[in-house]
Parts: structure tokens; C-alpha cells; sequence
């Protein structure tokens, strides 16, 4: 097989390289399932570990076949719970991700987790394996809340999750949600103060969203979902966040990630910075640049369909989508106008010529939703709370 680099590139070939290239690997099992969850998640009895590691080390190797030569900047082991993974199945698999591509001096591997399955000598055992970063969802820190979400856990055990995951990690982060059923602004400001007092050096805080099929999606539906905040409550428990954590030192750098600079999620930056990933496990996208084409990736949602595919093709993604140039521009800017650092025009015109319409930008300039410095794009502090509005008029919409 011919390297990716054996002719010269087209403009968009070598494009990934600006956000680098990361490996997502999913997770799909829980304990239970929470009702405002929309992920690929799944309860089971029982989980064959050695079935699933053979799977996993199967798709690094094809993957890593047609990577080869790459810098691998990132591992994110997402879910589900990943902490529900053996600490041996996580170790086999960053051996082999070792032993598939060179690393960044910089690497990072993280690992999902929740309260429930936190276990100090799990933790240990993840360590050991290579995992230097934890996420926690602890989605609360009060337990009323707590169980309104689902949440298998107190929030004294959510505390106590979180001193055992600061003891192994050096890099510890962790979720709250927030615009909860019958939350105070008063009340979400104190619980954010607490959350900082715990002295993370990451939080991602995202408002409680209503996702179509899910329980709470079906509840709202009915009627039945009562104490939801209105739009300017909730607009006001955004303008508090980002004031509070500017305040104590972890600005945003992300709509919904907040972080002490240089802890910032190096995974997540790959995303935002639209780099290339792989992604395996079943329901894990990916972005794949070869032979300078872009590609989109997805796999089968059923962790028994992937675990077959997998098994019996040798492949468990699904037929890969080319992406055209304005496919590519419109990512980029999607990903990018979401970070503080905002994006670059030049980059985008060289995904798609003519992709950056100068009126357009213009206009939401004078409504103070965007600053232009320069050729960097930028959300003012008035336009990232209205972000999705903002792209619309970007990419063409009303």
C-alpha cells in the first residue's frame, strides 16, 4: 500500500495536521441508563471482556495499517462507563496503541468514569496501564438533583470519587449540568463556587438539554417534566458560569469546557481543531484524511453488530463517506467557532475557496455576535450563548 504521502498533496491533504490526530475508543455499557442521556449506551447482564479486547486490538491494527507513520496524540476512552472496564483490557489495548504508532511527547490518555465504579485499586490499575487523565460525570453535587437525573450515586460519593481520582491522576475533570428541574440561579451559583473549591483543573458544564427518545425528551412531551428554568433563566446561569470560573482561574476555551490554561483537553482540542481521529467501538465516528480524501467514519450503533462485524468481516466500520471541500469548511467551522481561539479564515479558505461570504460576517459584526481580528474568527462574549444561531447565518440558514 502506497503512503498517504506518496504524491504530492492536494490544498485540503495535509489539512488534519493543523488539529492533529487523536483515537476514540467506545465503551457502549452502563449500569443504568439516565433519562436525559442520548448516547450510545446500553445495559447488560453480563460483558465478555477477552471478546471485546479482541475486537478492539483487531480494528487498532487495521487502522494503524493505514495510519502508519502518524503522530498519535491522544487515546479518549468515552462511553457508556469506560470505568467498567477491566484495568487488564485498558492495559492490552494502550500496549498495542504503543506499538502501533510513535506517540506526541505531549500524549494523553483519558479515561471516562463514574462515581459508582470508582475503586482506588481500579484507579491504580488504570494508572499503571497508562491512563493520565481522568472525566468524572458527577452531573451534581446535591442529592435531590441527583436523583431527578438518574444518577446511581450521592453526591458524598461523587466527593469521595473525586479525592480518589486526585490521589492517582495528576489531570482530573469533571461534568455538571446545569438549568436542572426547580434550580435557583442562587443555587447553581454556590453549587459551581463548591464544584471549583474542589479544586479540578477542568470542568465541562453543560445546560440540561431535552433530547428527543429519551426518557426525559418522552416526560417533556407529556407535560410531565415540571420546573424547567425559562430562557432567561437560563441565560442568566450561562453569563454566571462563564464570570464565576473566569474568576477562579479556568476560563473558558471551549463553549461548555472551562480549564486552567495548559490543562485544556489535548483530545478534545483535536475535535474543535478538526483534526484527524479514529474511532472504534460501536457507534464511534471518526475523520480519516488518505491519499488526500477526506473521509467521515461511523460503525454500527449495536455492540452486537460491531462485535460481529468485527469478528466476521475484519471491519467494524461502515462504508466510509467522502467529504467534499464544502463538507470539510463547513466542519471546520462548526468545530472551530466554538473555542475562544475561534477560526481561521485562512485555513478555511483553503478548505473552500469560496466558503467565508465577508457580508455575512460583516452583519453579525454589527450585531456585536462576532469580532474579526485580523484572520481569526471570533464569538463575542454576546454571541456564544446564541452559537447555533450564529453558525445558521454562517452556513447559509435563515
Amino acid at each position: 500500500m502506497p503512503s498517504e504521502n506518496s504524491s504530492p498533496p492536494s490544498l485540503t491533504a495535509e489539512d488534519w495536521q493543523a488539529g492533529g490526530f487523536g483515537l476514540y475508543l467506545h465503551w457502549p455499557f452502563c449500569q443504568a441508563k439516565c433519562p436525559y442521556c442520548d448516547f450510545n449506551s446500553h445495559v447488560v447482564a453480563t460483558i465478555d471482556q477477552a471478546r471485546w479486547q479482541r475486537a478492539y486490538l483487531s480494528e487498532i491494527d487495521r487502522l494503524g495499517a493505514e495510519t502508519q507513520g502518524r503522530v498519535l496524540r491522544s487515546v479518549f476512552f468515552g462511553g457508556g462507563t469506560p470505568s467498567l472496564m477491566d484495568p487488564d483490557l485498558v492495559a492490552a489495548i494502550l500496549d498495542r496503541v504503543r506499538a502501533t504508532w510513535a506517540t506526541a511527547n505531549d500524549f494523553e490518555v483519558t479515561l471516562e468514569a463514574n462515581p459508582t465504579s470508582v475503586e482506588a485499586g481500579r484507579f491504580a490499575g488504570y494508572r499503571a496501564a497508562g491512563v493520565d487523565r481522568v472525566s468524572m460525570g458527577l452531573q451534581a453535587l446535591n442529592d435531590d438533583d441527583l436523583r431527578r437525573l438518574g444518577r446511581l450515586h450521592s453526591a458524598a460519593e461523587a466527593r469521595a470519587a473525586f479525592d480518589v481520582a486526585r490521589q492517582s491522576f495528576a489531570r482530573v475533570s469533571f461534568d455538571l449540568i446545569y438549568a436542572r428541574q426547580h434550580q435557583t440561579l442562587a443555587a447553581w451559583q454556590a453549587e459551581l463556587r463548591e464544584a471549583l473549591a474542589m479544586a479540578a483543573d477542568h470542568l465541562s458544564l453543560y445546560q440540561l438539554t431535552i433530547e428527543p427518545g429519551t426518557a426525559f425528551g418522552r416526560l417533556h412531551d407529556a407535560g410531565r417534566l415540571a420546573g424547567l428554568p425559562d430562557d432567561d433563566l437560563g441565560a442568566d446561569m450561562y453569563a454566571a458560569t462563564q464570570e464565576i470560573c473566569a474568576a477562579a482561574g479556568l476560563p473558558a476555551y471551549e463553549v461548555s469546557n472551562h480549564a486552567v490554561p495548559g490543562a485544556e483537553s489535548r483530545h478534545n482540542l483535536i475535535y474543535w481543531r478538526y483534526g484527524d481521529y479514529a474511532g472504534i467501538g460501536p457507534g464511534a465516528h471518526g475523520r480519516l484524511t488518505l491519499y488526500g480524501q477526506r473521509y467521515a467514519t461511523e460503525t454500527p450503533l449495536a455492540p452486537g453488530a460491531w462485535l460481529e462485524a468485527v469478528e466476521t468481516g475484519g471491519n467494524g466500520e461502515r462504508p466510509r463517506n467522502a467529504l467534499s471541500a464544502s463538507d470539510q469548511a463547513a466542519e471546520y467551522l462548526m468545530m472551530a467557532l466554538r473555542m475562544a481561539e475561534g477560526v481561521d479564515l485562512r485555513r478555511l479558505r483553503q478548505l473552500d475557496q469560496d466558503y467565508v461570504d465577508i457580508n455575512k460576517i460583516n452583519s453579525l459584526q454589527e450585531l456585536n455576535m462576532v469580532e474579526l481580528r485580523e484572520e481569526s474568527l471570533r464569538l463575542t462574549p454576546a454571541g456564544r450563548p446564541v452559537l447555533n444561531a450564529v453558525l445558521r447565518n454562517l452556513l447559509g440558514g435563515d
